[in-house]
């Protein structure tokens, strides 16, 4: 073979690998949903996140969530040797607390409950040196109470690497009084934007960011950190708002309601502003209205639904009718032009022969919200916070979970990609050998 020829083989080779290369690095990229320039961007402004000796930064952590009867449970577990804990997940609350033995007054749980004797790395946190138990009482907008005492302990949840991502020395509750909670769920896992919130435990490494995705039935997912960011075709992004008074909490800032080609503006109402006039809580099923502008929503229902309407016992409007079909599609228009359209099941909910409206008109309770955004409202929905930005993403999504949606490292398609070029070199190699 001439000169020429073999140059044009070598030439063709390199040409080959390079255009694989491409190939290869564009396939192991994350999957849609996810934008690899925000991440990159964000993991190079601390070099400290690089820094971990057993690789947990270098994968997400996550956890599976169920729904049960009204709430979302999260699953974790707690101790040395770990106990695992379904806990209610509550972007509302300030803690993670889980009932604790001895238990003075417990409701009854699925799970066994935490005994803290049994654990090596339970230690009660000290407060002061008068009062060497530190002590906790939290009530919540529905008037159930958990009373107990804090402690540091160890919490794990799952990662994307297949590993368990450890937290010691998490600050948790430990309750030994908890009284008014419809739930079989061990405690609550609280999101807010308090210092002793999961996602503020689990520090700057995770950019400030989660996501859930809620289904009606079956198991859906809590993602936290770099996997957490929600893109892509169909989402939609509002502000994040935040007040002095109430810390914590994190609000949107609801500019109208369309009930199918109606539009209910909040301007001119006492219920506009434009700095977050509405709570978004994982932790409340429905969603509630200021008296005076859900009337205005409600009427717009009833224009549209010709099904004979009656009032239930608590205010609630319903329909004798068994036809979703017939009810308007209701959006909610969040600022900054984010339009989420509602699916029927979001808004409305089938009882036999009748059909109710899932928008409430008072609050749950005289001290709650007057305007929530619950989780009903939320079903099938990638919800995504981003404290960083100060953010919230909505994405329409089928949130129930196959064993084929699970998280995947992104280190598991970089060695199926280096294999590729590994054995693509060896091809080349043993062809110009033969040259």
């Amino acid at each position: 073979m001439s000169f020429a020829t073999r140059m044009m083989t070598i030439i063709l080779s390199l040409q080959i690998i390079t255009a694989f290369l491409f190939i290869t690095a564009t396939a192991s990229s994350p999957p849609s949903g996810f934008t690899m320039d925000l991440i990159h961007r964000r993991t190079n402004s601390s070099s400290s996140r690089r820094s971990n000796v057993d690789g947990q930064l270098r994968s997400s952590p996550y956890a599976d969530v169920f729904f049960e009867t009204s709430e979302y449970l999260m699953k974790l577990k707690i101790g040395t040797p770990p106990v695992e804990i379904d806990a209610v997940l509550d972007t509302g609350s300030e803690i993670i607390w889980t009932q604790c033995l001895p238990c003075l007054n417990c409701y009854n749980q699925r799970n066994i409950i935490f005994d803290p004797s049994k654990s090596s790395t339970y230690k009660a946190r000290t407060c002061n040196t008068r009062n060497p138990s530190c002590n906790y009482n939290l009530v919540y907008g529905d008037q159930s109470y958990t009373i107990g005492s804090l402690a540091t302990e160890t919490v794990t949840i799952q990662s994307t690497s297949g590993h368990s991502y450890v937290m010691p020395k998490t600050v948790i509750g430990c309750s030994h009084n908890s009284s008014g909670f419809v739930t079989t769920a061990s405690g609550i896992v609280g999101l807010s934007w308090m210092s002793l919130s999961l996602i503020s435990q689990m520090g700057k490494d995770m950019l400030g960011a989660f996501s859930y995705c809620f289904s009606p039935e079956g198991t859906s997912k809590i993602s936290f950190g770099s996997n957490a960011i929600v893109s892509g075709d169909g989402t939609v992004s509002t502000p994040m708002f935040t007040k002095t008074e109430k810390p914590g909490f994190y609000y949107l800032n609801l500019d109208a309601v369309s009930v199918g080609e109606a539009r209910v503006e909040t301007l001119g109402t006492p219920f506009q502003a434009v700095d977050g006039n509405m709570l978004i809580d994982s932790g409340t099923t429905f969603t509630y209205l200021p008296a005076s502008y859900c009337s205005l929503v409600r009427e717009s229902v009833e224009k549209v639904v010709t099904a004979e309407l009656f009032t239930t016992s608590d205010g609630t409007h319903c329909y004798k009718t068994k036809t979703m079909d017939i009810f308007p599609v209701i959006t909610m228009h969040f600022s900054a032009g984010a339009d989420l359209v509602l699916d029927r099941n979001n808004t409305y909910m089938a009882n036999g022969e009748t059909i109710c409206l899932m928008i409430m008109c008072s609050p749950m309770t005289p001290v709650a919200e007057a305007a929530v955004f619950g989780n009903r409202a939320q079903n099938n929905f990638l919800v995504g916070y981003d404290r960083s930005s100060l953010q919230f993403s909505f994405k329409p999504t089928d949130c129930g979970v196959t064993e084929d949606k699970k998280p995947r490292d992104s280190t598991s398609a970089a060695s199926f990609s280096q294999f590729n070029i590994k054995f693509v070199l060896f091809i080349v190699v043993l062809s110009l050998i033969r040259l």
